[in-house]
């Protein structure tokens, strides 16, 4: 087993790879932000519609986790999960997050902030019924999600006992299990620059139309 690193001031990397300049950007953050993503898609990145989301509860305790980006539009930013985990029980406390999305090979990150709601049934059905068979399953038995469960091999159990029973039958969405759309209010796009005077440019709505700050790095 290698040593523990116990000094991580001298690993840094200087970043070189573009810059962001206001004159260059969308007066408009949702197509600023489809320009980014799809260069991320062009660039065959891992997963670049994988983001962080980030919710907090009434107490203020934050929760932060990876979920995947299932729409992008004018309307809002669109993922899916079971409404009873911890990320559901925060929106239905405060329904407010932010998305961060990091592709550090073109060293640039996108926040997302704004009210969050639940999507048409009709819209979760619709996905539900795209997703892989073995997904489908799998969220009618993760639940509750970040619930306590015994062990690995009571999951698989569980998994396997709906895969025998619904062979042939199709599935019906879960009633726990869903969308959320992000209603954007707030954006800032991030370019790294060398010496660590970075590019950040934010965008907030002011009387109906979005006003563009460059910010410190």
């Amino acid at each position: 087993m290698s040593d523990v690193i116990k000094d991580l001031s001298e690993l840094r990397l200087s970043y070189e790879q573009g810059e962001l300049h206001e004159a260059q950007v969308s007066d408009n953050p949702h197509l600023q932000f489809l320009n980014w993503f799809n260069h991320a898609l062009t660039a065959n990145l891992h997963e670049p519609y994988a983001m962080s989301l980030a919710t907090a509860n009434t107490q203020g305790r934050p929760h932060v986790r990876t979920v995947l980006l299932r729409g992008a539009t004018e309307a809002g930013y669109d993922f899916y999960t079971n409404y009873d985990s911890q990320k559901g029980l925060d929106l239905l406390q405060n329904p407010v997050a932010e998305l961060l999305f990091y592709w550090p090979s073109l060293e640039r990150q996108v926040r997302i902030g704004g009210q969050v709601v639940k999507i048409s049934e009709q819209e979760s059905m619709d996905y539900y019924h795209k997703r892989p068979r073995d997904s489908q399953i799998a969220a009618h038995i993760s639940t509750p999600q970040s619930g306590v469960i015994e062990s690995r091999e009571l999951l698989q159990q569980r998994f396997q006992n709906l895969q025998n029973q619904a062979q042939t039958d199709e599935l019906d969405k879960p009633e726990f299990w869903g969308g959320y759309r992000l209603e954007a209010d707030y954006y800032e796009f991030w370019q790294g620059r060398p010496n660590r005077l970075h590019d950040r440019l934010s965008y907030e709505k002011q009387n109906g139309l979005w006003s563009i700050q460059r910010l410190m790095p």
